[in-house]
């Protein structure tokens, strides 16, 4: 990753995601030519008292086929990631400096991986709930066989219940 960043050139790929195995498992109809495009650009920043921070800044686009929740269709969300990294020496000080610090922090590895990065990366950029504004069919809500309007109209209300039995006079 040092030289990476000393050399300053940026990176511009393009990744077909059936390559991302965790995230092609969540895609719905994923076309062999589906990709992602993304830039990775490193740069060393001066620090106080200390060598300059290498820092990662990672840009993606990706239009992803998802399943929608309502109609259970496809549906294509678009996602974005743009996030900047610094890397630290350890673990340790990674973990001491999180909770103060706004950007992520990474550990400096002699064999960075950048396309697993990426892929974490779109996995959590991917939506909670990926719907159509619009479903292209209309969803028909049903709980199994049974019709959830007979079922509920059918259910005496309990207050009225307990109202009868007031007008008895039985205590409960």
């Amino acid at each position: 990753m040092q030289a990476f960043v000393q050399d300053g050139v940026p990176l511009a790929e393009t990744t077909l995601l059936q390559n991302m195995e965790r995230l092609a498992k969540e895609m719905q109809g994923l076309q062999p030519d589906s990709a992602v495009h993304w830039t990775a650009k490193g740069e060393l920043r001066p620090q106080p008292g200390a060598e300059p921070g290498v820092w990662l800044h990672l840009q993606a686009k990706a239009d992803l086929p998802l399943t929608c929740q309502r109609c259970m269709g496809a549906v294509i969300a678009p996602v974005e990631v743009d996030q900047w990294y610094r890397f630290v020496a350890t673990e340790d000080i990674a973990m001491a400096e999180d909770d103060q610090s706004e950007e992520d922090l990474l550990v400096m590895e002699p064999h960075f991986d950048l396309l697993a990065l990426l892929e974490d990366e779109l996995l959590m950029a991917l939506p909670l709930v990926p719907m159509h504004e619009q479903c292209p069919v209309t969803p028909t809500l049903s709980a199994g066989e049974v019709d959830i309007a007979s079922e509920t109209a059918e259910k005496p209300n309990p207050f009225a219940v307990l109202a009868e039995l007031k007008k008895k006079k039985i205590v409960i």
